[in-house]
């Protein structure tokens, strides 16, 4: 035999061992079905070869698929961006800050790709970054992230015809992440604006992009609506997120996601993963706030917000307690702006917001974008609850400033930990000392009254609720406190598993707290 003729004979061996390894899983019977294949088939299609009800109902949302992604990828775009880096040997900044948000979201190894070319010593670098966007106009306007487009020198976009265009940017808005651009050209497919106030956790919704690279524009995955309004995500300043198991990956940030009927209801800007690509959750902007910031963009050149003009809180279990409150709902407030809408309304420090417009308050980031979401001049109505009872009050929102002051939300580690003494603040966790004026001077608290925090206990009910040296407290239980001794008979009848809300000056900024008394060991 040759050594062609045996090397025939392995091919034929090998391909019939495949052959014998199907008849054998089939059990021989593969020139005609079986019983049982027959009694399959016919149950699947019926009596007369038509498909049943339910699958029917299956093929019906699968042509719903087909039919959004014949809709939306027209109007859905790829983005790239070019922007000069300067090394930092030559007063430059990194491409992207290490404690950049978007760095938990996707990962440093995409950063260093996405954002990052071959790098001379001293060498200017030129950055290229891919992104999606959304056509909103048929003249040329297109929807964006900020962080796609932020910084560029030149933006290109590619259409779905191949057309590529050159962009110039509208106006971005780093609070909320969102861009928009416009190209030089008409009769642009634009896409249809959904109501993401009405989306459905559950419901299925779609994503369109351009995710890792031009070459795999026009992706399209589908999946629901994990969740809505979610906020503490910590990418951006106004969070309140539709959050979707749609597959969206790097180079998804400013496209579409949109609902069966082929709607805009959302702009996907980011992922919760730890190697930098999908795994599960990812987060889209409503579209009621990225069309706002649009209008906002076009009409006045800024975004404006509504300002309500307080320094807020969320609670904790203690703090609802100490105020005597059912629930942790709504947001305490801490500190009042002089002759602010939040003033006129007769808001006062220590009151509790438990509704804005008839909405449940959450949270303070809650609260906070409910009030920047409407236009300053427009009247809002607040249930609030003060000493035990609740009652209604209507302000009339001012225009957020380009820099309000920042919301306190309980600061940060304790500092100068150290043993107290036995005094009825030790059960707390804590020591308080007078406010002498040389202490006064030296800590700046000029022309103010209550007792200083003189030590916190390490791992403590004070330190938990990070209670540091040197923090002056005010009040204790909605009483103002001048002395120790005041302190002292404020605080001295808790009981184990009780309480004490404490109004706490840091830093020019005032805030409540509650520190509750340990439960006794049995």
């Amino acid at each position: 035999m040759t050594k062609t003729h045996r090397a025939g004979l392995a091919a034929l061996l090998v391909g019939g061992g495949l052959l014998v390894g199907v008849l054998l899983t089939t059990g021989f019977e593969w020139t005609a079905p079986t019983q049982s294949q027959e009694r399959a088939e016919k149950h699947l299609l019926g009596a007369q070869g038509e498909a049943p009800g339910d699958l029917m109902a299956l093929e019906t949302l699968s042509k719903a698929f087909v039919r959004v992604a014949q809709i939306v990828n027209p109007s859905v775009v790829t983005i790239s961006s070019e922007r000069v880096i300067r090394p930092a040997s030559r007063g430059g900044r990194p491409s992207m800050p290490e404690d950049h948000p978007f760095r938990e979201f996707f990962g440093d190894d995409f950063f260093d790709r996405f954002w990052q070319g071959p790098q001379g010593p001293d060498e200017d670098l030129r950055s290229r970054g891919l992104g999606s966007g959304v056509i909103v106009s048929d003249d040329g306007y297109i929807l964006t992230n900020n962080h796609v487009v932020a910084d560029a020198e030149q933006i290109k976009v590619v259409v779905m015809d191949g057309r590529e265009l050159t962009a110039k940017l509208i106006g971005a808005d780093r609070e909320s992440d969102v861009a928009l651009i416009k190209v030089d050209t008409k009769g642009l497919p634009a896409i249809r604006f959904g109501d993401s106030d009405r989306l459905e956790v559950g419901e299925w919704v779609v994503a369109v992009g351009s995710p890792f690279s031009e070459n795999l524009a026009h992706t399209v995955t589908a999946g629901i609506v994990s969740a809505k309004g979610r906020t503490h995500v910590g990418i951006v300043d106004f969070e309140d997120f539709i959050q979707t198991d749609a597959a969206i990956n790097p180079g998804n940030s400013g496209g579409a996601l949109v609902n069966l009927r082929g709607e805009l209801v959302g702009i996907n800007t980011a992922i919760a993963t730890r190697s930098g690509f999908y795994q599960g959750v990812g987060f889209a902007i409503p579209v009621s706030m990225a069309r706002k910031v649009m209008d906002d963009l076009l009409n006045q050149g800024k975004v404006v917000r509504g300002w309500l003009g307080v320094v807020i809180q969320s609670l904790d279990e203690d703090l609802a307690s100490g105020l005597k409150l059912g629930s942790k709902r709504g947001v305490l407030v801490n500190d009042v702006s002089p002759g602010g809408p939040a003033d006129r309304a007769g808001i006062r420090r220590g009151d509790v917001i438990l509704e804005f417009e008839g909405t449940e308050v959450k949270d303070a980031d809650h609260l906070q974008s409910l009030v920047a979401g409407r236009d300053p001049g427009s009247p809002a109505t607040l249930r609030i609850h003060r000493d035990g009872k609740d009652r209604k009050v209507s302000a009339g929102l001012g225009e957020r400033p380009s820099n309000p002051q920042q919301a306190m939300r309980g600061g940060s580690e304790s500092e100068g930990d150290q043993e107290t003494k036995s005094t009825p603040a030790a059960s707390l966790g804590f020591s308080v000392e007078p406010l002498t004026p040389a202490l006064a001077r030296e800590l700046g608290y000029t022309g103010e009254e209550g007792v200083v925090v003189g030590g916190v206990d390490r791992g403590g009910p004070a330190s938990q609720k990070n209670i540091r040296r040197g923090d002056l407290i005010q009040e204790v239980n909605g009483k103002a406190i001048t002395s120790v001794k005041e302190f002292e008979a404020a605080i001295k009848d808790l009981k184990p598993g009780e309480a004490a809300l404490l109004l706490i000056l840091r830093d020019e900024t005032t805030f409540f707290t509650a520190v509750r008394v340990p439960e006794e060991k049995k």
